[in-house]
């Protein structure tokens, strides 16, 4: 008896709300697209074939004859002239202007190849062999997979996985990669986590 009228009292305080709504949370903001896309900073060779986009601009001999090496012109200062024709390209590879010298990565006898360092020959969309020519570390890193982005399956069993190449992120003429704000913290869903976090009064 006691304790069916201590259930219809529970039951009773219920119905009448004598201890109020829950407080309602607050809601939890979207994350920015730019930190959950899988799209990287710029668009490579490599990634325009797979798009099967127009690679016209990417043929060296509809303007240079082939056999032939274009001439390099520099300022008195030794900065690489860069011809009108090449306008969109700002040659900002390496410090004190070191490496402004065309053929340093693409071959002089074949512009349609790349050179790496000991004059070995590498196809446009195969570069990393090229940028590990003078970073070492940095394409080591790489090769392991702590340098750049992958993206895929973990699990080798469960489905492939794609290793973004050095271009499809830094520029080769200008690599370096501007800042970026950075993504933000997890969420603490519980209201109790917040307040631990909130500094004290």
């Amino acid at each position: 008896m006691t304790l069916s009228v201590a259930f219809t009292a529970l039951a009773a305080a219920f119905l009448g709300n004598l201890w109020g709504h829950p407080q309602r949370l607050a809601e939890i903001p979207l994350v920015d697209p730019q930190f959950v896309q899988p799209s990287t900073i710029r668009t490579s060779y490599l990634q325009m074939i797979e798009m099967k986009a127009d690679l016209s601009d990417f043929d060296c001999y509809a303007c240079h004859e082939k056999g032939k090496p274009p001439p390099l012109r520099y300022d008195t200062n030794h900065n690489l002239i860069i011809p009108s024709e090449h306008s969109n390209i700002t040659m900002v590879h390496g410090r004190h202007n070191r490496n402004n010298n065309c053929f340093n990565c693409h071959d002089e006898q074949n512009l349609e190849l790349l050179q790496t360092r000991d004059g070995r020959e590498v196809k446009m969309a195969e570069s990393p062999p090229l940028c590990g020519s003078c970073h070492g570390p940095t394409y080591r890193d790489w090769e392991a997979g702590v340098h750049g982005r992958t993206g895929g399956h973990w699990n080798r069993a469960a489905g492939d996985f794609k290793r973004q190449i050095c271009v499809d992120c830094h520029n080769p003429h200008q690599p370096g990669i501007p800042p970026r704000k950075p993504a933000p913290g997890p969420h603490p869903l519980h209201q109790a986590a917040k307040m631990a976090k909130s500094p004290a009064h």
